[in-house]
C-alpha cells in the first residue's frame, strides 16, 4: 500500500527556514484574469491559485483554551464545468455545548475582466445560507456571484471551536490543481499534538518559537458563587509556530476500485496527544493504540453500556432455551437484534440513545445496536468484544487517535477464529459485514482495556454462479432461461438491490442492463433466508443479441454476461485496487444452434493465471451436434491488490475481455 507516513522529526532535519512568496486576498492581476488554461494541466476546469490556513489558540475564563481556524482561498475558473468551485460548503459541528462550532465568512469577492478593466462583485447575504445535515452537523454554504469563464473568486472563512482535541485535517491536494497550499499551526507550550501525513508528496516544514501573551477577564468566585468583581489577567507562554507548504500539486485522479480517494490525498492530520499545564501532572491521551482503545472503552457512553443487561435478560432467557452450540447462540442473538432494533442511519462508536432506550424504542445508532449486541453475546457466555472501525468514507486510521474511528461492530472469539457481526444491516450475516465497514483493519477492545488489530477484509470467495441455456433461431432471435445463484457478499448486495425496488421496476432495470431483453417467469428463492444462497430464475428473449451478415450469424456466447470493457486502462496506477472482497464468477452455458446452420468458428480455449495466486480466468467451449457447451471462470482471490501488481491485473483483464468478446460464427448449410 503506497501511503507515506512522515515523521515530523525526520522531515525537520531536511527543511530549512522557508522564505515563501506572499499570498494575500485582494491582489488580482489582469494577467491572472486573462489566463485561459492552467499552465501545467490544460484539461483543468479550475485551479486553486492559493489556499492558506492558520490555526490559532485563544483563551477565556469560561472555556479555557479555544481554537480558531482561518482559511483564505483564491480560485481561478477556466471552464463552465468548473463553476461548482465557486460554491463553498463548510461543515461544522452543532451538537454539545462545549464542542459547538461557529463559521464566519468575509472578504468574498468575484473578479472579472470587463473591457480591459478588473471588475469586483462582492458576495451578498442572499448568496449565503445554512444547511442542516443532521442533528450533529450543519453546513455554511455560499455561492460566489457573477461567475464566468475566466473569473477569479476569493474568500475567507473562520471556524471557531471550543474543542482543542482534534484540529481539522488540512488537505494540500484537491480534485483540481493546487498552485500553492500553506497551513500554519500555532501551539502553546501546554499541548503536544500527534502529526501524520499521507499522500505521495511531502510538504516543506519550518518551525519557530515565539513568546506570546493573552489578556483575559477573570471573574472571582467562591463556593460556587460568582461575584460581580472582575480583574484583567495576562497569560504569558511560549508558542511553537509550524508552517507546512506544498506547491504545484496535480489534480487527484479518481480511478476505478478506490475505496476512498482521501486515503491517498496529500494531507495533514493532527490530534492532541498530551497536555502539560503548569503545576499539574502531564496527561497523555493517545500515545499508542492500546491507550486510545482504553480511553474510548472508559467513555461513559461506551464501556458502561456493555454492563447493562436488565433490559434484555427476560427476552434472552426465552431465546436461548434449548440452544447449545456457540453458532446457534450467535445466530439467535444476532437475528434477534436485527429484527427488533432498526438503525437510524447515524454512525458513531459512542451511544446516542443508550442501549436500554434503543432496545425499548426499537431504534438506535451504530453503537446503540452493536454494543447492545455485544452485551447480549456476553450474557450468553460467549467471548464477545467490540471492534472499533473507521468506515470506508471516513478513511484509514494511520496513527493512534481517538477520532480515527466512527463505527463499532461486535466480534466473538471461537475455536475457529473470530466471528464479526454488524446488526445494523438487514442482509448481513456472521462474517459478512456491510461494505461500508470493509476498510482494512479494526481494533478489538477487551474488558481489561487491552486491544489488538483485527483484519476486516474478507478472505472467503463470494460466488456468482450462472447456469444458462438458450436457443438461436434462423432469424437471429434468442430465447432462453437463466438460473443465477449468489453467495456471501454477492448475495448481500443482490438482496439489497432487489429490496430497493418494486419487482416491476427491478425487472425493468434488469432488462435494460442486459441488452434490452424481455424477461418473463421471474422468481427468486431464499430472498429472506439470508443464511442460504440467493437464487434468481427467469426466462428471456432478445432480438438484438446477435448479428446476421449475409448467411452467417455472429454471437457473443456469453450474451449479456460478456465482459466487454477493460476496467483498468490507466497507464500507471498509484493507488491499490480495492475489490472489497474476493469473488468467483462462474458460467455454465448451453447453446442450441438453429437447424440448417453449422459452426464455422468457435473461440479457442484459454487459461490465464496471475502470479501469487491473485486470480485466474478459464474459458472453454466445445461443440456436440447442434449444441455448444461453454464454461467460464473468472476469479480474484484478494480483496485488495497492491499498485505494484496493477500492470499484471491490467493485462489479465485485457486478455479476458478480448477472449469474452470473440464471437461464435454460424454458417448456413
Amino acid at each position: 500500500m503506497k501511503i507515506k507516513i512522515f515523521s515530523l522529526a525526520i522531515l525537520l532535519l531536511f527543511i530549512s527556514k522557508i522564505n515563501a512568496q506572499e499570498f494575500k486576498l485582494g491582489k488580482v492581476s489582469i494577467e491572472e484574469l486573462k489566463q485561459k488554461q492552467h499552465p501545467k494541466d490544460t484539461s483543468a476546469v479550475a485551479a486553486i491559485l492559493f489556499e492558506k490556513g492558520e490555526n490559532t489558540f485563544d483563551y477565556d475564563e469560561d472555556h479555557g483554551f479555544t481554537t480558531q481556524l482561518e482559511v483564505s482561498v483564491k480560485i481561478k475558473i477556466y471552464k463552465k464545468e468548473g463553476y461548482d468551485w465557486a460554491t463553498k460548503k463548510v461543515r461544522y459541528y452543532t451538537a454539545g455545548n462545549g464542542t459547538k462550532e461557529k463559521v464566519f465568512v468575509n472578504d468574498a469577492v468575484t473578479y472579472n475582466l470587463i473591457n480591459g478593466k478588473v471588475e469586483k462583485t462582492k458576495l451578498k447575504s442572499e448568496g449565503e445560507f445554512e444547511k442542516v445535515i443532521n442533528k450533529y452537523w450543519s453546513q455554511k454554504v455560499f455561492t460566489m456571484p457573477n461567475v464566468k469563464e475566466g473569473s477569479i473568486v476569493e474568500f475567507r472563512y473562520i471556524i471557531k471551536n471550543c474543542s482543542i482535541g482534534s484540529p481539522r485535517d488540512w488537505y494540500f491536494q484537491n480534485q483540481i490543481p493546487v498552485n500553492y497550499s500553506e497551513f500554519r499551526m500555532n501551539v502553546p507550550e501546554y499541548f503536544v499534538y500527534n502529526n501524520s501525513f499521507k499522500g505521495f508528496i511531502s510538504p516543506k516544514i519550518s518551525e519557530e518559537k515565539i513568546n506570546r501573551s493573552i489578556s483575559y477577564t477573570y471573574r472571582e468566585g467562591k463556593n460556587g458563587v460568582v461575584s460581580a468583581s472582575t480583574s484583567q489577567e495576562k497569560l504569558d507562554f511560549l508558542e511553537t509556530r509550524t508552517t507546512y507548504i506544498a506547491e504545484n500539486l496535480p489534480a487527484l485522479k479518481d480511478e476505478n476500485f478506490i475505496n476512498n480517494i482521501d486515503n491517498y490525498t496529500v494531507s495533514l492530520s493532527q490530534e492532541l496527544s498530551m497536555t502539560k499545564y503548569p503545576h499539574s501532572p502531564i496527561k497523555s491521551f493517545s500515545s499508542d493504540w492500546n491507550s486510545v482503545a482504553k480511553t474510548i472503552y472508559d467513555y461513559e457512553d461506551f464501556g458502561p453500556e456493555l454492563n447493562k443487561t436488565g433490559y434484555f435478560e427476560d427476552d434472552l432467557k426465552k431465546l436461548l432455551t434449548g440452544l447449545k452450540t456457540p453458532e446457534e447462540k450467535i445466530w439467535a442473538i444476532f437475528n434477534h437484534v436485527k429484527s427488533n432494533v432498526k438503525w437510524n442511519d447515524y454512525y458513531g462508536y459512542s451511544c446516542d440513545n443508550g442501549v436500554k432506550k434503543a432496545y425499548k424504542e426499537k431504534t438506535g445508532n451504530i453503537a446503540d445496536i452493536n454494543l447492545m449486541l455485544t452485551a447480549m453475546l456476553r450474557y450468553a457466555e460467549l467471548t464477545a468484544n467490540p471492534v472499533l472501525v473507521s468506515t470506508r468514507d471516513n478513511g484509514i486510521p494511520l496513527f493512534p487517535n481517538r477520532t480515527a474511528f466512527n463505527y463499532v461492530i461486535a466480534a466473538v472469539e471461537t475455536p475457529n477464529g473470530s466471528v464479526l457481526l454488524d446488526a445494523t444491516d438487514k442482509f448481513s450475516t456472521p462474517n459478512i459485514l456491510p461494505l461500508r465497514t470493509l476498510n482494512w483493519n479494526g481494533r478489538l477492545i477487551r474488558k481489561d482495556g487491552s486491544s489488538e488489530q483485527i483484519d476486516l477484509m474478507p478472505q472467503k470467495v463470494s460466488g456468482d454462479n450462472v447456469f444458462m441455456n438458450y436457443a438461436i433461431d434462423a432469424e437471429g432471435k434468442i430465447t432462453g432461461k437463466t438460473r443465477r445463484q449468489y453467495t456471501d457478499y454477492n448475495a448481500m448486495i443482490a438482496r439489497d438491490n432487489i429490496s430497493s425496488f418494486k419487482e416491476e421496476e427491478y425487472l425493468e432495470k434488469l432488462e435494460n442492463l442486459n441488452n434490452k431483453i424481455e424477461i418473463s417467469e421471474y422468481s427468486k428463492t431464499n430472498e429472506k433466508d439470508v443464511l442460504l444462497p440467493l437464487i434468481e430464475t427467469y426466462s428471456f428473449a432478445g432480438g438484438n443479441l446477435c448479428e446476421i451478415i449475409a448467411d452467417k450469424i455472429y454471437v457473443n456466447p456469453m450474451l449479456f454476461f460478456t465482459e466487454d470493457k477493460n476496467k483498468f486502462t490507466q497507464e500507471v496506477r498509484e493507488y491499490p485496487v480495492d475489490f472489497s472482497y474476493p469473488f468467483a464468477d462462474k458460467y455454465n452455458i448451453t447453446i442450441q444452434i438453429p437447424d440448417g446452420f453449422a459452426v464455422e468458428t468457435l473461440p479457442a480455449p484459454a487459461a490465464i493465471t496471475m502470479e501469487d495466486n491473485l486470480g485466474a480466468f478459464k474459458f472453454n467451449i466445445a461443440a456436440n451436434g447442434n449444441f455448444l457447451q461453454l464454461s467460464v471462470i473468472h476469479q480474484i482471490n484478494e480483496a485488495i491488490v497492491s499498485a505494484e501488481k496493477y500492470e499484471m491485473l491490467k493485462e489479465y483483464y485485457k486478455a479476458m475481455v478480448a477472449k469474452e468478446t470473440e464471437k461464435i460464427v454460424l454458417k448456413r448449410i
